[in-house]
């Protein structure tokens, strides 16, 4: 099945028109008309191979959102018109502990990331959302439930919303809990409209103080300006939780002091190089934890989904043709955008 698609053929060459092969859905499989696709940072770590194992063509793309054109014999959760979601993940060996556990994120054997993994098909890997098809097995779509004009904002919801979502729920974010959001990107903004609509208390913590009214606006209900040595200082001992999607090395020991007894730190945030070690007296003398965490299983992001849905949540984007994308990454690398690019697979044909 002939798909037209945007690919890097090296880390140093800009992405440009590709024409790709999807597989005809098998008996398990969906075949799906591409409508929007968010670009996150890993397709830019991805396609300039600055993460090792870079494979090209590369054709970046996982939170992907679109239309069921096909289904397979044996598909009963989808039928052809239906509105759908593609995350990071369209694999997995589906008989370890951690898939029969529905977290397929941690599957023992290895998950198939929607683009950059081995695949039977040609040209040997998996080929992501910067396309106008894809075909993908049952097991690993999603149902979309909110209005069709909205989902250019739900397409960042399969990668930003689910790893954001997976933490806040695994650490029980809600009513009665202080949660504190460090960041406010494309990961933090959806952590800070997350746990307020779970009912937590919400603090956004930012090296700027231009964000404050943002981060107001996205829910929460107190902003800290994270270099403020006296404000950082006020807020000790008294996180329940605090999410941080900070991408970038920093200092983790003022975070980790705001936490109280038995509370956890957990970053979703990959940095380049290490974080400066922390100090460990303050996790013994607290019982403090720093954990991390990954995107999130099937179950869960359609958990996500459907509460996003029944909430009017969406994630805040600004909408690309194509063929601009190469001037989002640049951006992208300057934080200039809130809080997400996606891309209208309308305009692939332009980019031709």
């Amino acid at each position: 099945m002939k798909a037209n698609a945007y690919a890097a053929q090296s880390a140093t060459t800009p992405l440009a028109p590709l024409a790709i092969q999807r597989r005809e859905p098998g008996p398990g499989d969906v075949a799906i008309d591409i409508l929007h696709c968010g670009v996150c940072h890993s397709d830019l770590h991805q396609v300039r191979a600055e993460w090792e194992g870079t494979l090209f063509p590369c054709v970046p793309g996982h939170e992907i959102v679109g239309r069921v054109t096909a289904v397979g014999a044996n598909v009963t959760k989808f039928k052809a018109g239906d509105l759908v979601g593609v995350g990071c993940m369209v694999d997995s060996c589906q008989h370890c502990s951690a898939c029969d556990e529905g977290l397929e994120q941690y599957c023992e054997n290895g998950f198939t990331g929607t683009y950059n993994g081995e695949t039977p098909d040609a040209p040997g890997h998996t080929l992501g959302g910067y396309s106008d098809k894809i075909t993908v097995r049952e097991e690993f779509v999603l149902r979309i439930g909110h209005d069709e004009k909205d989902l250019a904002g739900v397409a960042p919801l399969l990668c930003a919303g689910i790893t954001t979502w997976s933490p806040l729920r695994h650490w029980n974010a809600g009513p009665g809990k202080k949660v504190g959001i460090v960041g406010i990107g494309g990961l933090g903004h959806m952590g800070i409209k997350l746990a307020h609509a779970l009912g937590a208390h919400v603090v956004a913590f930012t090296t700027s103080e231009s964000k404050r009214q943002d981060a107001l606006d996205l829910g929460a209900d107190e902003v800290v300006v994270s270099r403020n040595e006296e404000d950082m200082a006020a807020q000790a001992g008294t996180f329940d939780f605090i999410l941080n999607t900070v991408a970038a090395s920093h200092n983790l020991d003022p975070f980790i002091a705001a936490l109280k007894r038995d509370g956890t730190m957990t970053l979703v945030g990959a940095p380049e190089h290490p974080h400066p070690s922390p100090q460990v007296f303050p996790l013994i003398f607290g019982r403090k934890s720093i954990a991390g965490s990954l995107i999130g299983g099937i179950a869960e992001t359609q958990e996500m989904l459907d509460f996003c849905a029944e909430k009017g949540i969406t994630a805040e984007i600004e909408r690309i043709a194509m063929n601009e994308i190469e001037g989002a990454y640049d951006r992208m690398l300057k934080s200039d955008v809130k809080y997400r690019f996606v891309i209208d697979m309308a305009t692939m044909d332009q980019a031709a």
